[in-house]
C-alpha cells in the first residue's frame, strides 16, 4: 500500500512539512480549521531570524526574573493562575535555561535557522510572491549607554556562528533609519536577517503552491485521531479521513489531539499581541526594528506598521490581557511618528516546549504518527528546516541536520 499522508495544521510549519513531503512524491492532504496562515502564523514580527540563536530561557534570564515577576516590565506578563496550574512545566523551563545547556541549544537553533532566508527565497520565487521578501536586515536598539556592552556581546556570539553584524551609534542609526527619533545611543544592524510584508499572505502563498502542485487542502476542524490497523483515522465534523501517516503540526493545539492517545508532549504556550498603525507624514522604516529595553518589534507591513508585544504567560484561552501592548504602543510612539491605529488588537498563542526547541520526528510507540510543533515565536525562521527534517525522517533519508536535539523522545516516553 502506498503511503498517504495527512498534515494537520496549515501554519508555516505545517505548510512547510506538506511541501517537503510533496516534493518527495507522497500524496499529501493538508487540513486546518481555518485558511492557511490565519492563526499563529499570522501574528508575528515577520522576521526571518538568522540571528535568532539564543532561546528565551537562557542563563541571562535568571538575573531578569525579579524585575519580571511584578508584572511591571513589558517583556513579560505572568498570570499566576497559569503558574499554579503547571508549576512543573515552569520549573522545567527555568531548569533548561542553565548555563551547561546553552551551547548545545544555541547549536540546535543554528541548525534550524542557518538556511532560513535561502529556503524562503526559493519557496517565494516558486510561489510567485518574491515581492513580499525584504532582505534589508533587522536593527536592534538600546535606549541606554549600557546597551553598548550588550551589543558587543551579541556581536561576538553572532560572529562565532558566521553571522556578521555592525554596531551603530546614534548617528549611524539615523543614517540607516532617518525617521526614528534619536533616542537610541546604540544599535546592532544584522544584515543576514530577512523579513516579510505579510506573514499570513506568505503562508497562504506557500499553501497555494502546494495545491498547484497537486496537494489537497481541506478546511475542517479535527475532532479526534485514532489508529485502526494499518491506518490512522481522523474524524472531523463533516467526515472521516484515513491515512497511513499523520503529521501533527497544530502549534499550540497539538497536545489536544495527543493527550487522548496517552501522549504528553510537555507543550505549553506563550501568548502575544500586535497592533497596526499608520505612519506620520513622510515617515517610514525600511526594516524591522527591535527596541530591547521596551520589548517590542516594529515592522513595516502591508497592513501598516505592526507593533508586537512581549510574552504573555496566561492560560491559552484566557481573556485578553492588554497591559503589555498598551505599554509598547506608548514606547513605539516615542521612537517613531506613528499615526492612528488601524483595525483591532490581535492576540495569538505560540507553542513552547521547556527547552525552547521544536519537537520534530516520530512519536514514540505510535507507528505512522509524526510530530512537528513547538517552534515558539520563531516559526518563520525555523519552519522550512522543520519541514525538511520531518520529511527526511519520514522518508528514511539521511537527515539534513542532526535530529537528536528535536527528538520527541526527550519529553515523550
Amino acid at each position: 500500500m502506498s503511503r498517504t499522508i495527512l498534515v494537520l495544521g496549515a501554519g508555516i510549519v505545517g505548510v512547510s512539512c506538506a511541501l517537503a513531503l510533496q516534493q518527495r512524491g507522497f500524496a499529501v492532504t493538508l487540513l486546518d480549521r481555518k485558511e492557511p496562515g490565519r492563526e499563529t502564523s499570522y501574528g508575528n514580527a515577520g522576521v526571518i531570524g538568522r540571528s535568532s540563536l539564543v532561546p528565551l530561557n537562557n542563563p541571562g534570564l535568571y538575573a531578569k526574573l525579579p524585575g519580571y515577576l511584578g508584572n511591571r516590565h513589558p517583556a513579560l506578563h505572568l498570570d499566576w493562575r497559569r503558574a499554579l496550574t503547571s508549576p512543573g512545566w515552569m520549573l522545567r523551563f527555568l531548569w533548561e535555561g542553565r548555563a551547561s545547556q546553552a551551547a548545545a541549544r544555541i547549536a540546535a537553533m543554528d541548525g534550524l535557522t542557518a538556511t532560513a532566508v535561502t529556503r524562503h527565497r526559493a519557496l517565494m520565487q516558486q510561489a510567485g510572491i518574491s515581492h513580499r521578501l525584504r532582505e534589508t536586515g533587522t536593527l536592534k536598539l538600546w535606549r541606554s549607554e549600557a546597551g553598548l556592552a550588550s551589543a558587543r556581546a551579541e556581536q561576538e556570539l553572532l560572529k562565532a556562528h558566521g553571522i556578521e553584524s555592525e554596531i551603530l551609534d546614534r548617528q549611524g542609526i539615523s543614517a540607516l533609519e532617518p525617521s526614528l527619533n534619536p533616542i537610541f545611543p546604540t544599535g546592532l544592524f544584522i544584515a543576514a536577517n530577512g523579513s516579510f510584508d505579510s506573514p499570513g499572505a506568505v503562508t497562504a502563498g506557500y499553501a497555494a503552491l502546494f495545491v498547484a502542485r497537486g496537494g489537497t487542502l481541506i478546511r475542517e476542524e479535527v475532532g479526534s485521531l485514532r489508529r485502526e490497523g494499518a491506518l490512522w483515522r481522523i474524524q472531523t465534523a463533516q467526515r472521516m479521513y484515513e491515512a497511513s501517516d499523520v503529521v501533527i503540526a497544530l502549534g499550540p493545539w497539538s497536545a489536544d489531539l495527543l493527550r487522548p492517545l496517552g501522549l504528553d508532549p510537555k507543550l505549553d504556550v506563550e501568548r502575544g499581541y500586535h497592533r497596526h498603525f499608520a505612519a506620520g507624514d513622510g515617515a517610514r522604516l525600511s526594516r524591522p526594528v527591535y527596541d530591547v529595553d521596551a520589548a517590542y518589534f516594529m515592522t513595516p507591513m502591508e497592513e501598516g506598521y505592526r507593533v508586537t508585544s512581549g510574552v504573555d504567560l496566561s492560560l491559552r484561552d484566557a481573556p485578553d490581557q492588554l497591559r503589555q501592548i498598551e505599554s509598547v504602543t506608548q514606547s513605539a510612539r516615542e521612537a517613531f511618528p506613528l499615526g492612528g491605529m488601524l483595525g483591532k488588537t490581535w492576540r495569538g498563542a505560540r507553542p513552547t516546549l521547556p527547552d525552547s526547541l521544536p519537537m520534530i520526528g516520530a512519536a514514540p510507540g505510535h507507528q505512522g504518527l509524526w510530530l512537528a510543533f513547538g517552534n515558539q515565536h520563531l516559526g518563520f525562521s525555523t519552519g522550512p528546516m522543520t519541514g525538511e527534517l520531518l520529511a527526511a525522517l519520514l522518508n528514511g533519508e539521511a537527515p539534513p541536520i542532526d535530529p537528536k536535539p528535536y527528538a520527541p523522545g526527550r519529553y515523550i516516553r
